[in-house]
């Protein structure tokens, strides 16, 4: 039977069975379903909504970056993903870069590809530096930061891509230093063969490609329905002017703003409307930059996943890096 842990196949080994979903996923899978009937009862009206609005917000973007997944599980030879993001080089950073502006998912859909990348040979310092990218310096995402901030879009789109990339060179010289894990074991064998693309079997692809969503499933799935169960509380039960009047453009607000971030983030597409809410209110550009950059950095969701599928030190320094950059760059962007 297959293990929650285990995610990809060599491209040299017997198309894989589908696995079972996992143990973790079908506890917290009962508890969100028993939430969500339970909030149908007219005293919990607000869950309701929160959880089916958030719902709506996030189904597409978790199904693509599960799909997504599968295909680079099955396709993707790891020899090509160790050729170009297993490298400890600057170069392997900006092909990070480049492969997060190119993806469509949001924050928690880029975390399956991601983990899945990992599992591929990527080393770590590519894979914190795509996950950071992924989410706001995305070309879809891009063209939906325009349309909500207009020109000052850009300051967020090239604060994003910056961050990233000092964080990705931080955790190349952590690598040196042995204080971050290495890469995925799985890497090993090195395999530079396309076979699956060059002899495509339409049943075995399927087969395969499911194999990959469903055990990729079983590493992200649970913990993102935690996240959504929390934010859809917060949303239901925090009034929006109550939050408003504590994010201000000081010190102080920021803090607060890092905290409901932290809380919060469920994905992009779903945080960008409250940073812009939060842009209306206050008219500066620092703390909705923090809440969308921070919800990223700091949730709980994606230092868990980093946590139980690189390691506890990846998991740690992540937002140690992070965190001061987003604040700085923040504390700039509200003098502009």
């Amino acid at each position: 039977m297959a293990t929650e842990s285990h995610c990809c196949h060599s491209h040299g080994a017997a198309d894989p069975e589908i696995p079972p979903l996992g143990r973790k996923l079908r506890i917290v899978g009962a508890v969100f379903l028993g939430v969500l009937l339970l909030s149908f009862v007219p005293a919990l009206q607000p869950l309701n909504e929160s959880l089916l609005a958030y719902l709506r917000i996030i189904w597409w973007a978790v199904l693509l970056g599960l799909l997504l997944g599968g295909i680079i599980d099955y396709f993707v030879p790891d020899g090509f993903v160790i050729r170009f993001l297993g490298q400890r080089s600057k170069l392997t950073l900006i092909y990070a870069v480049v492969a997060g502006f190119l993806m469509s998912a949001c924050s928690h859909g880029i975390l399956a590809i991601a983990i899945q990348l990992y599992k591929k040979g990527a080393s770590v310092p590519a894979v914190i530096t795509f996950l950071l990218a992924s989410p706001w310096a995305n070309l879809p995402m891009t063209i939906l930061m325009f349309g909500f901030f207009g020109f000052k879009a850009v300051y967020i789109v090239l604060g994003a891509m910056a961050i990233a990339l000092v964080t990705g060179l931080i955790f190349t010289a952590l690598d040196g230093l042995g204080w971050i894990e290495g890469p995925s074991a799985a890497a090993e064998p090195g395999d530079l063969s396309w076979d699956r693309v060059t002899n495509f079997d339409a049943g075995k692809a399927a087969k395969g490609m499911a194999a990959g969503a469903v055990s990729l499933g079983n590493m992200v799935l649970w913990w993102i329905l935690i996240g959504i169960l929390a934010a859809a509380i917060i949303g239901a039960y925090v009034p929006e002017h109550w939050f408003m009047n504590y994010v201000g453009p000081d010190f102080t607000g920021m803090l607060v703003t890092l905290l409901f971030a932290t809380i919060i983030e469920v994905c992009s597409e779903g945080s960008s409307p409250i940073a812009f809410e939060i842009f209306a209110k206050t008219g500066a550009l620092g703390n909705p930059f923090i809440f969308l950059m921070a919800g990223v950095a700091t949730d709980y969701t994606e230092i868990g996943l980093l946590w139980s599928n690189i390691g506890k030190r990846t998991a740690i320094w992540l937002p140690v890096v992070t965190v001061p950059q987003i604040l700085l760059l923040a504390a700039f962007f509200n003098h502009l």
